[in-house]
C-alpha cells in the first residue's frame, strides 16, 4: 500500500514533456502566423492584442485542467452538464447576433463563443455516462441513453445555428464509441444516419447548381422530397418495402439475421432523410455556399469557389522554402480571405513553405501520438474514455483544416487549434491538452 501511494504521489508531479513542447512550438508557431497574417489589415492590433490575451488564460486554463484531478468531472458529471445547458440556453437569450448566427457573449474587453468549451464539456460528460454502464455497454439501452444526453447539447447548438461545433464532436463522440465496445453496430447505424443525411443534404445542392437535371421526372421527384409532405409520405412507405423485401430475401436463402435490425437500418434511413431536411431548411446562405464550392470550386471563381481557390495559389506559391515570415504577397495582399482563421494554413504554406507545413503537420501528429499513449497509460477507464474523445476531437480538427485546402472536405469555418486566431478555441484548447496531462500525471502504468 505503501508503495501504490507512493508510486501515485510521483505520478502527480509528472508531466508528459513531449506532449507540452509540441503544444508550445505550434502555439508560438501560431502567434507569429496571425501576427503575420493580419500585418497588412487597418484592424490588425485589435486581433493581435485579442490573441495575445488568450494566450496567458488558455495557459491558466491549462494549468487548472492539469492541475485538478479528471476524476472530478466523472464525478460531478451532472454539474457540468447543467453548466452546458446553461451556457448554451444563455447565449441564444442573451448572445451576439453576427453573421447569421447567435452564437457569441459580447463581453467589455474580449468575446467569448461558449459552444468551443461547450464542445470538451460534452465529450466529458459523454464518457462520464459510458463509463457508468460497464459491462452493459453493449446494451442498445446505452446508445438511447447517450442519445437523449446529447440531443439537447446538439439541439441548442444547431438553433445558434453553429454547424461547424457539430461537425467537431460528433466524429469525437463516434471515437469515444468505438473505445468503449459498443457494439459496432450500431457504429454503422451512425454512419448510416450521418451517411444519409449527408447525402440528401448534397445531393439537392447539386441539383441546385445543375437546374437542368430537373427535366429528369426522377431527379425532380427526389428533389421535391424535402418541400412536398406527400412525396416524403411515399418515400418513407418506400423504404420500409424495400427493408421487407431485403429480409425476407435473406429469410428465403436461410441467412438468419435478425428482423431488429432491418427495422432499425429502416428506421435510421429514414430518420437521415429527415435530417436531412431539417439541414436543408436550416442552412443559412453561406452555409450553403460552402456545401457548392466544395461541390464545384472552378464554377463561380470569383464569388463561392474565391477562398479556396485563393488558399490553393498561396499554397503553391509559397514553394519548399516559402517567401519568409511577414513576405507573403497573396495573404499581405488580401488576395486570400479569413486569412487569419479558417485559412491560416495558406499562410503557413505560402511563408514557410512546404517545410512548414509538414512541420504543422508533423506536431499535430505527435500530439495526437502522444495523446494515444497517454490513453493507454490512464489509471481508470474514465481516463481512457477522456482521452479517446480529445483524440478524435483534435484529429477531426486536423482532418477538415488540411483537407479544405486539397478539397477533399468542405469549407466548415473550423479553425487550426493553437494555430489560427480564436481566443475561445485557444482556450478550449488549452483546456483539453491540460486533462489529458491530468490523465498522465495520475497514471498507474509506467
Amino acid at each position: 500500500m505503501i508503495m501504490f501511494k507512493k508510486s501515485v504521489a510521483q505520478g502527480r508531479t509528472r508531466v508528459d514533456t513531449v506532449l507540452l513542447w509540441a503544444m508550445v512550438g505550434l502555439v508560438a508557431l501560431g502567434a507569429l502566423c496571425v501576427m503575420s497574417a493580419v500585418n497588412s489589415l487597418s484592424f490588425s492590433n485589435p486581433i493581435v492584442r485579442t490573441h495575445l490575451l488568450a494566450l496567458p488564460i488558455g495557459l491558466g486554463a491549462f494549468i487548472f485542467g492539469w492541475s485538478f484531478n479528471y476524476q472530478i468531472y466523472d464525478e460531478q458529471w451532472k454539474f457540468l452538464y447543467g453548466f452546458i445547458l446553461a451556457l448554451l440556453i444563455g447565449v441564444l437569450l442573451f448572445g451576439s447576433y453576427q453573421r447569421g448566427s447567435r452564437s457569441w457573449f459580447v463581453l467589455p474587453f474580449f468575446s467569448m463563443q461558449p459552444s468551443e468549451i461547450c464542445r470538451v464539456a460534452t465529450l466529458l460528460v459523454a464518457a462520464a455516462c459510458l463509463d457508468r454502464r460497464g459491462r452493459r455497454i453493449r446494451e442498445t439501452s446505452s446508445l438511447f441513453i447517450l442519445g437523449a444526453l446529447l440531443l439537447p447539447i446538439f439541439g441548442l447548438i444547431m438553433m445558434q445555428p453553429d454547424f461547424s461545433s457539430v461537425v467537431v464532436t460528433l466524429p469525437a463522440i463516434l471515437v469515444l464509441l468505438y473505445c468503449t465496445g459498443i457494439n459496432v453496430f450500431y457504429l454503422v447505424l451512425i454512419g448510416l444516419f450521418v451517411g444519409v443525411a449527408g447525402f440528401f443534404t448534397i445531393s439537392w445542392t447539386y441539383i441546385y447548381l445543375h437546374p437542368e437535371l430537373l427535366d429528369y421526372r426522377i431527379v425532380e421527384l427526389f428533389n421535391n422530397l424535402a418541400r412536398n409532405g406527400w412525396y416524403m409520405g411515399g418515400f418513407a412507405l418506400l423504404v420500409a418495402l424495400l427493408g421487407y423485401i431485403v429480409w425476407w430475401f435473406f429469410k428465403q436463402l436461410r441467412i438468419y439475421i435478425p428482423s431488429l435490425y432491418f427495422v432499425l437500418a429502416t428506421c435510421v434511413v429514414l430518420a437521415g432523410l429527415f435530417g436531412g431536411i431539417f439541414i436543408e431548411h436550416q442552412m443559412k446562405p453561406h452555409q450553403r455556399k460552402r456545401v457548392e464550392t466544395f461541390l464545384a470550386p472552378k464554377s463561380d471563381p470569383r464569388g463561392a469557389g474565391y477562398n479556396v481557390l485563393q488558399a490553393q495559389i498561396a499554397m503553391g506559391a509559397g514553394g519548399i522554402w516559402g517567401k519568409g515570415l511577414f513576405s507573403g504577397t497573396q495573404s499581405r495582399l488580401g488576395f486570400v480571405p479569413e486569412k487569419h482563421t479558417d485559412f491560416i494554413l495558406a499562410v503557413v504554406g505560402e511563408e514557410l513553405g512546404w517545410w512548414g507545413t509538414c512541420l504543422v503537420l508533423g506536431l499535430y501528429l505527435l500530439i495526437l501520438w502522444r495523446i494515444m499513449l497517454i490513453a493507454y497509460m490512464a489509471s481508470d477507464r474514465y481516463g481512457y474514455l477522456v482521452c479517446s474523445g480529445i483524440f478524435g476531437m483534435f484529429f477531426t480538427y486536423m482532418l477538415v483544416n488540411f483537407g479544405m485546402l486539397v478539397g477533399i472536405v468542405p469549407v466548415a469555418g473550423i479553425p487550426l487549434p493553437f494555430i489560427s486566431y480564436g481566443g475561445s478555441n485557444l482556450v478550449a484548447s488549452f483546456w483539453a491538452l491540460g486533462v489529458v496531462q491530468s490523465v498522465y500525471a495520475r497514471r498507474l502504468r509506467v
